[in-house]
């Protein structure tokens, strides 16, 4: 196999220590020479390095990409369950659909507005066009092989998929009347001659392209049959009572007299398009943001298509019309699919409930803090500040109560909140809907620009106003990526601001999959604010307002990251211990890099963890020799942000919705904002020092922006940073337990409201 299965795989030493003990350890174990030793050795001073140079950055796309390898290397890794790698092979294939919709759209407007401006790596639009397609041909080859493989090692384990030909006759009639009776009447054929133009062709949808004649007439014709899959009806049908599943679009393609009664079939071929995703206006013109983002989702719907997928075995003709109608270069935006077409439908197979081919079952624990049955507002105020840590810890029980309980409260006077993605039964919505019905003021910012989440978005926006809540589409040009909640409470002592700040979206869905942070709160410094973000958001007025601990963006937390980089270069020139740990989705704004670099080459101890995008080279001579990045893939998609600086021993912890990218930090409303508590700092660390050392989910990333995988050695623990995580935070909560069966009883005090 080519490409990344030949990549060199190389053992990286680890630790058996425990991650708690780790935490422990000073920061800035690494050996850095004192400016006075550089001195006294007479070593030269480094040759200047112009970081405006292409050569220094990479690609942004081409990182992307690379991300994508790691993931297909997880369902290639037989050290996975087998239901686990059957999951990310369809993850890639999700994911390509999503580069194709959004990346390649992109690229392809860029190039016919025939824009000549380079990326800061160097590239050319259709340069950067011709390398994604190479790299993106070579990952679905790679999934190609894979598929048969995974396709034989299910059939092993008793889950089969198969073709309607390899069913029996009589299952062949089960499936025949099943499909007559659930599937046939939502099937419309459409005829392509002079009397019925070439039809539309919907994004993602499966499609067979039929070639059917009278039985007298040697003439044929075309008609086009859309798959009818979604609205519950499943890609792949069961067959009987065993795991024997056979794909919808065969069941259709076997069973065409019920469309074509009394004619012959003479062929019949899938295909499969997608389109671009990138159809936006400019907000400042328009007159009404919702109908504007309504407009958009229309014009998506017939925007121009990036990619046309055909069968193998397709009529050569065939294709190449199909190409033609479709307004697509055959050569380079014609794809064929050896085997299963849109695997990401594999995410059916992946729910089969067959434990021994899963993961171990994780259930989220509650928080140990958060584990009795007082009022959430009065834990917070006695408690000092929570972290939360999802998956491990419960999104339900912490975020999802936090929101009950405001909306419950007769104390609570106001919840204001950011509202970027949410699941489709969110118990959040209903609980602010009762809060505003209960008579609180409530205010929603609801982001209707976030991708593929417009069209929910405008329907939870129409929901909530109807309810009375106070509904606002944030500041014009920007994007509210933030993720807060602020609850105003009239405590025993005046008014108290609580609030919740987190790293991921308000979905108890993706709580459940995504590695994420929140923090609760009442400190009286971030609640002000915050108080100060949302008169922000709801106004657009940017004068005078003064942040006393958040790092908001675009107008702060730039500034402040840039000038935290260059306070650890002072430090380091000055002879003294300097380290930056950043962890985050990507790393793509230059001038964070640049200044990265630059911190590098002043002695600075630099460690990233990113999970996908990352521009910056580690490890390049004279550049960036003290820097290393590692990507961690596992079982849960990393996606939380942590900030870490030495501070010449004042150190300094932030969490939030930013990742260094250039439209994070310029175009959107994000919030990043500081861990002070030394308990809380200290869960931090334990995050850091699990990822930087594990041996099983990390990659390192070398200077010229490929990954090898760490692998332990023998005898060593074998197990990745989430397993740690998961074991730490069952650690955390026994400890709560032992301690409150040890707690002694007292006399019971009534808690102060």
């Amino acid at each position: 196999m080519s490409g990344f299965m030949t990549e060199e795989i190389t053992v990286m030493p680890s630790s058996n220590e425990n991650v708690a003990r780790m935490a422990e350890a000073k920061v800035g174990s690494r050996k850095r020479p004192s400016e006075a030793a550089l001195v006294e050795a007479s070593i030269p001073p480094e040759p200047e390095i112009d970081l405006d140079a292409a050569e220094w950055y990479l690609n942004r796309e081409l990182t992307w990409l690379a991300f994508n390898r790691r993931v297909l290397r997880e369902a290639q890794d037989d050290r996975v369950p087998l239901l686990e790698r059957v999951k990310f092979l369809a993850i890639v294939s999700a994911n390509l659909d999503e580069f194709f919709m959004k990346r390649i759209g992109g690229l392809k407007q860029q190039i016919g507005a025939r824009v000549r401006e380079l990326t800061v790596d160097g590239r050319s639009p259709e340069q950067q066009l011709r390398e994604c397609l190479t790299v993106v041909r070579d990952i679905v080859d790679q999934q190609r092989h894979l598929a048969s493989e995974i396709h034989e090692l299910l059939t092993e384990k008793g889950i089969r998929l198969r073709s309607h030909h390899s069913l029996t006759e009589d299952q062949r009639e089960q499936m025949r009347d099943y499909y007559l009776r659930n599937i046939f009447p939502l099937v419309t054929p459409q005829t392509m001659d002079p009397a019925h133009p070439f039809p539309f062709i919907s994004n993602l949808s499966l499609n067979l392209l039929v070639t059917v004649r009278y039985a007298d007439d040697e003439s044929s014709g075309l008609a086009r049959i859309k798959v009818p899959v979604g609205s519950g009806i499943p890609r792949f049908l069961k067959v009987g009572e065993e795991d024997l599943y056979i794909p919808l679009e065969d069941v259709v393609a076997n069973n065409l007299d019920l469309l074509f009664p009394g004619m012959v079939v003479e062929a019949c071929e899938l295909f499969r398009v997608t389109r671009n995703a990138i159809a936006e206006r400019a907000e400042d013109q328009a007159d009404d943001m919702l109908l504007m983002i309504e407009s958009e989702l229309r014009e998506r719907r017939f925007a121009p298509i990036v990619r046309l997928e055909v069968d193998k075995n397709m009529d050569p003709i065939h294709r190449g019309m199909l190409a033609a109608e479709l307004g697509l270069d055959e050569a380079n935006e014609v794809f064929e699919v050896d085997g299963m077409m849109a695997l990401r439908d594999l995410f059916q197979i992946v729910a089969i409930n067959r434990p021994e081919l899963h993961d171990p079952s994780h259930h989220p624990l509650d928080h140990p803090k958060l584990n009795d049955k007082r009022n959430i507002f009065h834990i917070i105020r006695e408690t000092g500040p929570i972290l939360l840590q999802h998956p491990y810890e419960s999104f339900v029980t912490s975020v999802e109560r936090f929101v009950l309980e405001a909306s419950d409260d007769p104390k609570v006077l106001a919840i204001k909140m950011t509202l970027y993605r949410t699941s489709a039964d969110s118990k959040i919505i209903q609980y602010l809907i009762d809060a505003a019905q209960d008579g609180k003021q409530v205010t929603v910012v609801v982001e209707l620009k976030a991708r593929f989440d417009e069209a929910a978005n405008i329907r939870w926006a129409n929901r909530l106003e109807e309810a009375g809540i106070h509904v606002t589409y944030g500041v014009v040009g920007l994007k509210t990526h933030s993720k807060v909640i602020l609850v105003v409470r009239r405590d025993f002592n005046g008014l108290r601001r609580y609030a919740h700040i987190g790293t991921g979206n308000y979905h108890a869905g993706t709580a459940r999959l995504y590695s994420d942070l929140g923090l609760l709160t009442c400190d009286p410094v971030l609640g002000e604010d915050l108080t100060e973000l949302f008169n922000y958001l709801t106004t657009g007025y940017v004068p005078k307002r003064n942040y006393r601990k958040l790092l908001p963006a675009p107008k702060v937390l730039k500034p402040a990251l840039l000038a935290k980089i260059d306070r650890e270069i002072h430090h380091a020139k000055a002879g003294k211990q300097a380290r930056i740990q950043f962890k985050m989705n990507a790393l793509e704004d230059k001038e964070i890099t640049a200044a990265l670099y630059q911190a590098s080459r002043a002695g600075v101890m630099i460690d990233l963890i990113v999970r996908d995008t990352c521009r910056l080279r580690p490890g390049v001579a004279g550049l960036s020799e003290n820097v290393r990045v590692i990507s961690v893939v596992g079982r849960f998609l990393e996606h939380t942000r942590i900030f870490y600086f030495y501070n010449n021993g004042n150190e300094e912890y932030f969490i939030g919705s930013a990742d260094c990218m250039k439209r994070n930090l310029e175009s959107r409303v994000e919030v990043v904002a500081p861990v002070d508590t030394p308990e809380l700092r200290l869960e931090l660390r334990q995050i850091f020092d699990a990822q930087l050392a594990d041996h099983r989910s990390a990659w390192d990333m070398q200077p010229d922006g490929s990954y090898v995988q760490r692998m332990p050695r023998e005898g060593e623990d074998p197990r990745g940073c989430q397993q740690l995580l998961i074991e730490l935070a069952e650690r955390r909560q026994k400890e709560a337990l032992r301690l409150k069966k040890r707690k002694p009883k007292g006399i019971a005090r009534r808690l102060a409201n």
